[in-house]
Order: structure tokens, then C-alpha cells, then sequence
């Protein structure tokens, strides 16, 4: 069956709204105290999500740590390097 301008369009809109994660990565520089820190200090977390994501973070490397749209991720990641953290983001799922 063909494809057609209405069926594109559709698809050109799931895409533009597929949420985004940021993820910050594990490094040799940073104490584990401190990531908690910036957890709690930036994205507003509870102590014990802070704990939880710090310790996925140093036990598995990484962690998502948001997701939301593209800009939303692209602010996190640059406030995460502010803060000399490793972070990356990408698309959810990927």
C-alpha cells in the first residue's frame, strides 16, 4: 500500500515528540557524595533517588537520570558538565 502525505506527516510528528533521556556516566574524579549533591541540588530529587541513580551510576557506569524533550536534555547535560559531571544525552530507548 502506498504511503501517503497524510500518513508521512504522522509519522514526522511521532518522531518530533519521542522523549529524549540524559545520562550521566561514571568517572574517576567525582565522589559518590557529590553526585548525590548534584542530583538532589539540580533535578530536585528526594535523598533516596539521589542515592538510588548515584550508586546505578557507579555500580553499572551510567544512569538516566531525565527524560523529556531534546532542549530539555540539551539544558540538563550542559548544567551536568557545569557541575564537572560526565553526561550525554539521547533518545529514549536507543
Amino acid at each position: 500500500m502506498p504511503q501517503t502525505d497524510e500518513d508521512t506527516r504522522l509519522d514526522e510528528q511521532l518522531t518530533l515528540g519521542s522523549p529524549w533521556v540524559t545520562i550521566v556516566w561514571d568517572d574517576p574524579v567525582n565522589l559518590m557524595t557529590y553526585v548525590s549533591f548534584v542530583f538532589r541540588s539540580y533535578f530536585g530529587m528526594s535523598a533516596e533517588k539521589a542515592e538510588r541513580l548515584m550508586l546505578t551510576v557507579h555500580n553499572d557506569g551510567r544512569a538516566v537520570v531525565a527524560s523529556g524533550t531534546r532542549e530539555e536534555m540539551e539544558r540538563h547535560v550542559t548544567a551536568m558538565h557545569g557541575y564537572g559531571l560526565m553526561a550525554t544525552l539521547q533518545k529514549a530507548g536507543g
